[in-house]
């Protein structure tokens, strides 16, 4: 390890400081104006875009922060869920474009959970998922009209995406299955009548991408993983139409990302080995044409790349030493043209590389690893992702970084139920999570040290909301492996977090499981870290938040009042923010917190 670097001017800080553009769009109907999601000024928050002239004005001041919006069709509004600090319960509501108060677009409607707010194309259909005690509700509003629901559900359920015009609402459910494999379903958004239905089975998940971008045009980009991989198609819920994108040279996941403003053509995004690439996608002619773009993740989790009016692509680019910025891309060669707003000055850091080894069932698995200037062993941070239906690309993480400026290893796995490796992989934990993915962390960790990167008795395990749970069983299950664990936002116990949950998380909690804890007991039971208390050697850090609806705190308590009844050794960090900060001073505060834990667990 490297003396330890608490200086308001370190390397690390400055990384976190550095403001970042996370996600961009523009207004169809008026594509002068755009929307961002940045923390140029200490938190994240929404910004009204000019495009002409790049200037930002702060649109949201939410204490909190906030990851997501929607700028209406016309550019006069955003809206966003306005939440009490964090809790992602509330309503949603809209600010004009020049600034101004919020104003709550569904007054009458008791408080709700949500995961996406849209706008039809023309700006004549607003449609919102509504997650309550009544399950997933399903509303649309007319113009200036009042919320009307239009569909109704019991099992997770995503949406709606609406058709140029708002007549079609396509909405992405799993009440057929109970799991997390999903059928497609289109509503006349007038009388609530499903018109059709995409579903290919049991055991496939679809999801819905965009409509094209022409009055009258009913095509839908969609996704199905009927193959074993997602993969793209187009589909006419008014006629019935389907047509699956000829892509079969080419491997691993891919979906449709945005559609040329005539309708001809899409932009596709693959993930294979967790590394992107783009292709333009002839719909005239069934040919893909690869674009020849700087390596990076193009794209975030808030939003994809997308057609500029110019003609251009406009992409959010990072990658493990440049924060995210939004870049102009030809969209026929993919050559990088131009950074249309630049993220903030960041110090030079380690370059991530790819890496694979063999985990749990025999399965290779990929993780991102990267050292520090030396020769090892070092001492070693391994981390694992959120989700767990998500994956780890090469992104810029000032968190990792920071150890690396410390003299750390730092490898992030992506674990069996990641997304990406194909059905299989991403299903093999479902009903019986935590266990392959420990053992995949335990793989990691055998693997680091017989290849002389890992100290033996110097490796920590961290991460956040599903990778915190990992960490608690991480160190609960093979004990004899870790110094230290450092969870932020984690899973403890299943049974008292379905109980508190927001409805939202506790729909993709019962997919997850196929039932509910009463249905299930044993299953939650085996799958909870608080069960592996007794077993744990390594002292303990747990960084939460108080006003957490995805992982709230009680099951935390309980899990700390078991391991202080057993004599074991667990720091708590609590803030007053919901699942996760987003406050950069906050955010090197917890940093501070793990480096002063990982010195002194270290000696």
């Amino acid at each position: 390890m490297k003396p330890l670097d608490m200086s308001d001017n370190a390397p690390w800080k400055q990384r976190f400081r550095a403001a970042e553009i996370l996600y961009a769009t523009l207004a169809p109907q008026q594509p002068t104006r755009g929307m961002v999601l940045s923390n140029r000024d200490g938190v994240f928050q929404l910004y009204g875009w000019d495009v002409a002239s790049g200037d930002l004005r702060q649109l949201t001041f939410k204490p909190t922060g906030l990851l997501s919006g929607m700028l209406s069709a016309d550019g006069r509004y955003v809206y966003y869920l306005m939440d009490a600090e964090g809790n992602e319960i509330g309503h949603y509501v809209r600010v004009p474009f020049e600034g101004g108060e919020p104003q709550d677009i569904t007054p009458d409607m008791t408080p709700y959970a949500s995961f996406r707010i849209t706008q039809s194309h023309s700006g004549r259909v607003t449609g919102f998922m509504a997650a309550g005690p009544a399950g997933f509700e399903v509303y649309v509003i007319e113009g200036e009209g009042s919320p009307r629901r239009i569909a109704s559900y019991k099992a997770l359920t995503f949406g709606p995406g609406l058709s140029y015009d708002g007549e079609i609402a396509v909405i992405d459910t799993s009440e057929r299955s109970g799991t997390l494999d999903t059928t497609l379903m289109a509503v006349d958004t007038r009388t609530g009548e499903v018109i059709a239905e995409l579903c290919d089975g049991d055991g496939i998940k679809h999801n819905f991408g965009d409509f094209s971008p022409l009055p009258g045009d009913m095509r839908l980009l969609a996704t199905s993983n009927r193959t074993g991989y997602d993969r793209p198609l187009i589909w006419n819920p008014r006629t019935g139409e389907r047509t699956d994108l000829k892509l079969d040279n080419i491997p691993g996941e891919v979906t449709g990302w945005s559609w040329t403003s005539d309708g001809k053509q899409v932009l596709l995004g693959q993930l294979y080995q967790a590394v992107h690439q783009l292709y333009l996608y002839d719909l005239a002619t069934d040919t893909a044409h690869k674009l020849n773009h700087p390596s990076g993740i193009y794209g975030s989790y808030f939003g994809n790349a997308f057609f500029a009016p110019d003609g251009d692509i406009y992409a959010p680019w990072e990658d493990s030493t440049h924060p995210s910025s939004l870049v102009a891309l030809d969209a026929q060669t993919g050559a990088m043209k131009r950074v249309v707003l630049a993220a903030g000055s960041a110090p030079d850091g380690q370059k991530f590389r790819s890496i694979s080894f063999t985990g749990a069932r025999g399965d290779t698995i990929q993780a991102w690893l990267a050292t520090p200037e030396g020769t090892g062993p070092f001492p070693t941070i391994v981390e694992t992702h959120g989700g767990p239906t998500a994956v780890q690309m090469e992104r810029f993480s000032p968190l990792a970084q920071t150890w690396l400026d410390h003299g750390f290893a730092f490898v992030s796995i992506n674990y069996h139920g990641s997304t990406t490796f194909g059905k299989d992989f991403e299903r093999s934990i479902w009903g019986n999570l935590g266990h392959l993915e420990a053992e995949d962390v335990a793989a990691a960790v055998r693997w680091l040290i017989d290849n002389g990167i890992a100290q033996a008795d110097s490796i920590l395990k961290t991460g956040g909301s599903y990778g915190g749970y990992m960490t608690l069983m991480s160190i609960g299950k093979y004990p004899e492996l870790w110094a230290g664990g450092m969870a932020q936002i984690a899973i403890a116990d299943w049974e008292l977090m379905y109980e508190d949950q927001a409805e939202t998380l506790r729909g993709y909690q019962r997919a997850l499981f196929g039932g509910t804890p009463q249905e299930k007991p044993e299953a939650h039971r085996a799958s909870s870290p608080i069960t592996y208390a007794e077993q744990i050697k390594a002292p303990l850090l747990v960084i939460q938040g108080s006003n957490d609806t995805r992982c709230p705190p009680r099951q935390m308590r309980a899990y700390e009042a078991k391991l202080k009844s057993l004599g074991k050794s667990i720091q708590m960090e609590w803030f007053e923010a919901g699942h996760g900060s987003l406050d950069t001073n906050q955010l090197i505060h917890h940093q501070e917190v793990m480096l002063n834990f990982a010195y002194r667990v270290l000696g």
